[in-house]
């Protein structure tokens, strides 16, 4: 059985791809690199601070992580100065002071509102993972963020795979552009194994590496918030729209569970125009697989994290192909993107619109199926719920 973590490891093959080195930008040298800080280098963090380093338009700079053996490894393998290598919970602050020109933000996401709010008012460009956030408050903080690295001229982009993949890309574009006619309905799914959730110690220590924090609705958001987003995330880029209510049920299904996430969740999005999403998310002990289906008048839609993106029918058919590697390929285009807009001084930040309202939808999701209940977006934003982890007994 291909699980999560297999599909992943698989998608390292791409980080063996060479990349020229960056291109001439005003008042600079012809080969200057943007100055990086990683935030965050467990196991993504230090893999894709390995794919910045490929590209060649970017100099790690300095690394932070909670553990310090966990900064030092990756520090040591990009040959970062050990003096620009951060522990703690307030690591993250000797990065953005110590010259960076850009942060990529990987930790355990109820640390991104922070960390993105000082890299914003420090004049630094963000990269960052999904989720943006565990909460509403944190959701609408990143929305901010992103408008005011807009204004300020700086770039802010959310690293979503999806919507990357060419297949994809012109599937949706076709739909869009009328090729199915209404759609009346998507079905999206996550399927995938579950991450390790052991007995809790007498701090959040030992829930902060290895995905533990997945687990844990404070840190990581849940398992629909952090990963059935991908799913969600795609259904929503066919709709163009934001849910207006959700309606469902989830459960916990792993054995002997230790975090206050579920991980088996059946939900019905609403949206104003009458469309339905229906989503199913598995994360116990299934193959990897992350699939989104529009149903129009005329023809139907697919895309995904894996299998091929396709239309059928309707006025404009669409053979497409296999979406390939996306784990790696996704990464690499986004960081590319990023580098590109850097230098062009292109601060549209497209991608923080869209990875605001699947994070506020996924939060919806998760507190209508605990709730087993309808809630309305409205609602959800009104009450603005703020998830605070306990962090007593942590290293400053």
């Amino acid at each position: 059985m291909i699980t999560r973590r297999k599909f992943l490891a698989a998608g390292g093959a791409f980080a063996g791809v060479s990349f020229l080195e960056a291109r001439l930008v005003a008042g600079s040298q012809a080969n200057a690199r943007i100055k990086l800080g990683v935030i965050g280098c467990g196991g993504r963090g230090s893999w894709i601070a390995n794919l910045f380093a490929q590209h060649g338009g970017y100099e790690l700079h300095a690394v932070a992580d909670y553990f310090q053996e966990v900064a030092d490894a990756c520090g040591d393998a990009r040959k970062v100065d050990k003096a620009r290598r951060f522990s703690g919970l307030s690591g993250y602050k000797g990065v953005i002071a110590s010259g960076v020109d850009a942060v990529a933000l990987e930790t355990p996401p109820y640390c991104f509102p922070e960390h993105a709010r000082a890299a914003v008012e420090a004049g630094l460009h963000v990269y960052m993972a999904k989720p943006v956030a565990v909460d509403v408050p944190g959701t609408l903080e990143i929305e901010a963020l992103g408008a005011r690295s807009t204004a300020n001229k700086r770039c802010f982009m959310v690293d979503y795979q999806i919507p990357t993949d060419p297949h994809n890309r012109e599937a949706v574009a076709r739909a869009h552009a009328g090729a199915i006619d209404r759609i009346g309905m998507i079905t999206t799914c996550y399927l995938a194994g579950r991450f390790g959730d052991p007995p809790k110690g007498p701090t959040a220590e030992s829930r902060l590496r290895h995905l533990v924090w997945v687990n844990d609705e404070a840190l990581g958001g849940s398992y629909h918030v952090n990963a059935c987003i991908h799913a969600v995330d795609a259904g929503l880029w066919v709709a163009r729209q934001r849910p207006v209510s959700a309606a469902g049920k989830s459960a916990a299904g792993r054995p002997d569970p230790h975090g206050d996430s579920h991980d088996l969740y059946s939900l019905t999005f609403e949206f104003a125009d009458g469309t339905v999403m229906n989503h199913i998310g598995s994360h116990i002990n299934a193959p990897f697989h992350v699939r989104c289906v529009a149903y129009g008048r005329t023809g139907t839609l697919e895309i995904g994290y894996v299998g091929n993106a396709f239309v059928r029918g309707g006025a404009k058919p669409y053979d497409g192909g296999e979406v390939a590697d996306l784990y790696a390929a996704g990464a690499i285009r986004n960081i590319a993107s990023f580098h590109a807009s850097v230098l062009a001084a292109d601060c549209a930040n497209p991608t923080v619109a869209p990875s605001v309202t699947s994070c506020l939808a996924t939060i919806l999701g998760r507190e209508a199926a605990r709730a087993g209940r309808r809630i309305t977006m409205d609602e959800l934003i009104k009450e603005g719920r703020r998830l605070a982890p306990d962090l007593s007994g942590l290293r400053a």
